[in-house]
C-alpha cells in the first residue's frame, strides 16, 4: 500500500471537497460530494453524537445513496450547513426524485466548537451560508489543518484541525479518509512531541520524529483544553467525526463495516477515544465500481482505511496553523508547552 498522488480523500475517483470557514467566528464546514450520488453508511461509537439523516444510513433503512455529507463545527448550529448544502443541490437539480420533487440526500455530523474564543454572537445562524459555500468550493484539491469544519477544532493539548489521507491497495482499489479532529483526548504522548499515530507515519507526512520510546504510555491524560474550560465543560466540548472513502463497489451494509473498522484508526492515534464526552462518528462511502473478489477484501479495505484516517488525525494537527486568541498552541509552536 502507498498513498495516493495527493494524499487526500479525493484520490479517490470523483470525489470532491470543499471548505468554508470565518476566523472570526473560530468555526467553519466541510463538505465531500461528487458528480453523482454515491453509497454511505454511518458508524457511531462516541457517547455524544449531533448528527443529521444518519438514521437513514442503516443498511435496513431505504435510501442508500446520497449526494452530500457534511462536517461541520458549530455543535447542534452546525447541523443547519446541511441546509446550505441541500439548497445548492437543489438548485443544480440534484437529489432523490419522488414524483416531480427532488429531495437531496445530505447526512451530517457536528463538534463542538462553541467555547474556542471564536466570536460566537451572531444574530443569525451562520453555519447555512457555510454550507452552501463549502459546497461551491469543492475540488479535488482543498486545506488541512485550521481550516474548514477543523477551524476550531481543539485536541486535549494542542489546537485540532482537518485531516485527509489515502492509500493505494497493491489491486489498485484506493481508499482515503477525512477527519475533522477535535477529541477529548490527546494525538501526542506525553512531553508533546510524538504523534501516537507515528507507527503508521508514512514518509514524514506529519514530521517524521517516529513513535515515542517510553513504555507505559496511556496513563497520563493531562488536557490543556479542560484548563482552559472549566472541567465540566471540557468534558463536553469534543467529538471527531470522519468520512472514509473508497472506489470500491461495496454495498450499504459493507460501506457500515467499512466505518466500524476504520474506527480502529480513532483508538490508535487519540488516548482516550470514544469517551462519552466525544461523538466520535465515521461515514463509510462507496464512490466506484471496482469490484472486490473475497470476503477477505473487505477486510483489507477496512484495515487499510483504519491506516488512513489515523494518519489523518495526527495530519490535522500537525498542519494546524496559530490565530487570533486561540486557547492552545498548535504543535508547529514548538515541543516544549509546559
Amino acid at each position: 500500500m502507498t498513498p495516493g498522488p495527493r494524499n487526500l480523500i479525493t484520490d479517490v475517483p470523483g470525489l470532491l471537497v470543499g471548505n468554508a470557514q470565518d476566523e472570526t467566528l473560530k468555526s467553519g464546514t466541510t463538505v465531500l460530494t461528487a458528480a453523482n450520488s454515491f453509497t454511505a453508511s454511518v458508524h457511531v461509537m462516541g457517547g455524544a453524537p449531533g448528527t443529521r439523516e444518519t438514521d437513514l444510513l442503516a443498511p435496513d433503512k431505504s435510501v442508500s445513496r446520497v449526494d452530500a455529507i457534511v462536517l461541520s463545527g458549530g455543535s447542534a448550529f452546525g447541523l443547519d450547513a446541511c441546509s446550505g448544502v441541500s439548497d445548492a443541490l437543489r438548485a443544480d437539480g440534484r437529489g432523490f426524485q419522488v414524483g416531480s420533487a427532488v429531495v437531496p440526500i445530505v447526512p451530517g455530523a457536528i463538534l463542538f466548537d462553541l467555547l474556542n474564543g471564536g466570536a460566537k454572537d451572531w444574530d443569525q445562524n451562520p453555519y447555512r451560508a457555510l454550507g452552501q459555500l463549502a459546497f461551491q468550493n469543492a475540488s479535488d484539491q482543498f486545506d488541512l489543518g485550521s481550516a474548514g469544519a477543523g477551524t476550531g477544532a481543539l485536541a486535549a493539548m494542542h489546537k485540532g484541525g482537518l485531516g485527509s489521507a489515502s492509500l493505494v491497495l497493491d489491486s489498485g482499489i484506493i481508499v482515503g479518509a477525512l477527519v475533522a479532529a477535535n477529541p477529548m483526548g490527546s494525538v501526542t504522548t506525553p512531553g508533546d512531541r510524538h504523534f501516537w499515530a507515528a507507527p503508521f507515519e508514512i514518509e514524514g507526512e506529519f514530521g517524521g520524529l517516529g513513535p515515542d520510546s517510553s513504555s507505559g504510555l496511556g496513563r497520563n491524560v493531562a488536557s490543556r483544553k479542560a484548563s482552559a474550560m472549566r472541567p465540566a465543560q471540557a468534558d463536553k466540548a469534543n467529538t471527531t467525526i470522519a468520512i472514509v472513502a473508497t472506489d470500491a463497489d461495496l454495498s450499504k451494509p459493507q460501506c457500515q463495516r467499512l466505518a466500524v473498522a476504520a474506527h480502529d484508526g480513532i483508538a490508535r492515534a487519540i488516548v482516550p477515544a470514544h469517551t462519552p464526552g466525544d461523538g466520535d462518528l465515521v461515514f463509510g462511502v462507496s464512490a466506484g465500481n471496482q469490484p472486490l473478489k473475497t470476503e477477505a477484501d473487505l477486510g483489507l479495505l477496512g484495515h487499510a482505511a483504519s491506516l488512513c484516517l489515523a494518519r489523518a488525525i495526527a495530519r490535522a494537527i500537525y498542519l494546524a496553523t496559530p490565530a487570533l486568541g486561540d486557547l492552545l498552541p498548535c504543535w508547529s509552536d514548538g515541543h516544549d508547552f509546559r
